[in-house]
């Protein structure tokens, strides 16, 4: 089984890289692992993709040694499972309020005895090898993560509680859809500031990484000296915008 390079990064205490794609761009997966990022957030909340699509872009993840974390358009077990038998590196949940909901998912997508994911063992991620069954339960629940996001005020109030369950190997700020709900409320809320230094006690208290989106380096350096080591920061559909915007603007300067 392929070793998480994101995993690898979070143990020895360093910042894992991270970019997000939302549509099928195989070129992307090559750049990235160029460019020496770790990870690669795949998402399929908000963009559509097919089975087909996901299993050809994981064997370009593999091919060019980059993770996938996967945010997925279900909580279906067998879907999420399916998943990290296509070859994803590992998964990530949104709107995660409950410590049920959290346990719910250790048990859809960790082995036995965290979870109570089905075996197969003839997927992607095995190298359709049909492995040891002890062996590969054991490298799967190894090599494979799990962060659920905290994007909801019900989330914030029991985010100690969904960072002590073990199996969840992270947690990531929704800072949109957190943000959001706060200024939506009518009720006296915490500040997204506020929210993210409980999630970061939170982490820091029971051993888990943390992290979230970053839109500039000034963001970036902030939130490592919070102690974030999930770092997302980059897309193609930012670079898109920018290299458009740049090649506008040299077109302006031949007509001025």
């Amino acid at each position: 089984m392929r070793t998480s390079k994101t995993l690898a990064k979070l143990r020895a205490g360093k910042a894992a890289r991270i970019c997000g794609l939302g549509h099928f761009i195989p070129a992307f997966v090559r750049y990235a692992a160029h460019y020496r990022y770790d990870c690669i957030w795949l998402d399929l909340e908000h963009r559509a993709m097919d089975d087909q699509e996901v299993q050809a872009l994981a064997a370009f993840f593999h091919c060019f040694d980059i993770d996938c974390m996967l945010r997925p358009p279900t909580l279906e077990k067998t879907r999420l499972y399916r998943y990290l038998e296509d070859g994803v590196a590992g998964l990530l949940i949104p709107h995660v309020s409950t410590v049920e909901k959290a346990r719910q998912l250790v048990q859809a997508v960790k082995f036995p005895p965290l979870g109570d994911r089905g075996f197969d063992g003839a997927g992607l991620d095995v190298e359709y090898s049909l492995p040891d069954s002890v062996e590969y339960a054991k490298q799967a629940n190894r090599e494979t993560f799990l962060i659920v996001q905290i994007e909801t005020p019900e989330a914030v109030e029991n985010v100690e509680q969904i960072a002590a369950v073990e199996g969840i190997d992270g947690l990531f700020l929704g800072p949109g859809d957190l943000g959001l709900r706060l200024s939506l409320s009518e009720d006296e809320m915490p500040t997204l500031d506020q929210s993210r230094e409980k999630l970061a006690a939170a982490c820091a208290k029971h051993g888990k990484s943390w992290g979230q989106p970053a839109g500039s380096l000034e963001q970036v350096q902030e939130l490592y000296a919070q102690g974030a080591r999930l770092l997302a920061h980059g897309s193609n559909f930012g670079a898109m915008i920018m290299m458009l915007e740049h090649c506008s603007q040299n077109l302006d300067a031949i007509e001025s």
